[in-house]
């Protein structure tokens, strides 16, 4: 019986005893906005100013009226800050318009992963933002083909994924033969690259037997996806799958 109350009483003072359990956690107020987080969270990156901060490595300077400690920085972007060292990758919305300023935040903590990591993101958005061409042309001869441009390889995958060889043994994915770089396709002999096999459209096993029906399946991919036609070259033709040349832009 004594064992048993000697045991509980030793569960209550853990419970009761606040400054135990506030060990672990630290609560800091940058410029007016408080965040609260784990020791080990602010200290994830190694010479940073926030593990100095969390590991007593560096004296506090300024307390508010509470006794957190206060940064005189922006507040309200503190929260990606907070968030790359919980998460180990930034995560912005896409229309984050303050990359700039969260950049020099992240160099005023010392964390120099954020810095590569928030520039990484400013070169992703600014290629999203420039226009994706794509150039389909046809040389009317077998040995050349029809071949696909996109400066986007985002279009070109959209392309292998729609289309895959079958042969008489096996079920393959789209062809290597016809693969030039990631932003281009060149489709040479289509039809039958080898004895038995076949060039199908994936979702409906649809064999594409001319190179007018290949080019009418990657212009309405194309249109799907957001492209628009701007041009076709030798427009004398009925119809624009028959054109040597046709461009896109998005």
């Amino acid at each position: 019986m004594m064992e048993y109350l000697v045991l509980t009483l030793q569960q209550d003072s853990k419970c009761l005893n606040p400054e135990a359990r506030s060990l672990n956690t630290i609560t800091l107020n940058v410029g007016g906005h408080l965040y609260a987080a784990l020791r080990q969270t602010l200290a994830r990156h190694q010479g940073s100013l926030l593990e100095e901060i969390a590991n007593g490595k560096k004296p506090v300077q300024h307390v508010d009226s509470m006794g957190n400690t206060f940064i005189d920085r922006d507040g309200l972007v503190f929260r990606h800050v907070l968030n790359f060292l919980r998460l180990g990758e930034l995560m912005l919305p896409n229309d984050f318009k303050e990359a700039g300023l969260l950049r020099r935040e992240a160099e005023f903590y010392h964390l120099g992963a954020m810095v590569l990591a928030i520039e990484d993101w400013e070169q992703h958005q600014s290629a999203k933002q420039d226009p994706a061409f794509l150039e389909v042309t046809d040389s009317h001869e077998r040995s050349q083909g029809l071949k696909v441009y996109c400066s986007d390889p985002g279009m070109i995958d959209a392309v292998k994924g729609r289309l895959l060889q079958v042969s008489k043994s096996r079920l393959d994915v789209f062809p290597k033969e016809f693969e030039v770089s990631s932003n281009i396709i060149q489709f040479r002999h289509f039809i039958k690259s080898e004895a038995g096999s076949r060039l199908i459209i994936m979702k409906d096993s649809t064999f594409v037997c001319t190179a007018e029906s290949l080019k009418l399946e990657i212009m309405m991919l194309a249109l799907r996806g957001g492209y628009r036609l701007l041009t076709s070259l030798d427009s004398t033709h009925g119809s624009a799958v028959q054109c040597e040349a046709l461009h896109f832009v998005k």
